[in-house]
């Protein structure tokens, strides 16, 4: 792999904005030129491989900070094709600040139904009544709101 932390960074930027985010624009000849103009092209489509594999074994285990951590560590150790204790930091801090952000899209990109966007929900009793056994008798009210990811409209149940 590559040894600038700025241009991993930016490669892992690049990465997730395509493959999650879903920006048209990303392609891998301008994230080379960009990033890695004088890397050769086997090189650097080999360090493609290998940040999406590593990029994408983080995100489909939902990996906590301290499962990264594991596992970045993990990497460290492989004798052959590991990486660097500079690229776990640069991963690390990549994780740190996406996982989140990757993790919403991810399910807004895979929700095709309404979902459950609020509940609301109290219970009443009644203290007067005409009837004494209507006395004291719960009421429970509930609100739900349900709508499409993404959408703002929202429907109330």
């Amino acid at each position: 792999m590559a040894d600038d932390p700025k241009s991993l960074l930016g490669l892992l930027n690049g990465i997730a904005k395509r493959t999650y985010y879903h920006e048209e624009g990303i392609t891998n000849e301008f994230l080379k030129s960009e990033l890695y103009p004088d890397v050769q092209e086997e090189d650097f489509e080999r360090l493609i491989t290998k940040c999406t594999a590593l990029m994408k074994n983080m995100v489909s285990a939902d990996m906590d900070l301290n499962q990264s951590e594991a596992f970045l560590t993990a990497q460290m150790n492989k004798k052959e094709h590991g990486i660097t204790e500079e690229q776990a930091a640069v991963f690390r801090k990549f994780w740190k600040s996406h996982k989140n952000k990757i993790h919403e899209s991810i399910i807004i990109h895979t929700t095709w139904n309404n979902s459950l966007k609020q509940v609301s929900w109290r219970i009443d009793l009644k203290s007067q009544a005409r009837h004494l056994d209507q006395i004291n008798t719960p009421t429970a009210i509930m609100e739900l709101q349900v709508g499409k990811n993404g959408d703002e409209t929202e429907k109330k149940l």
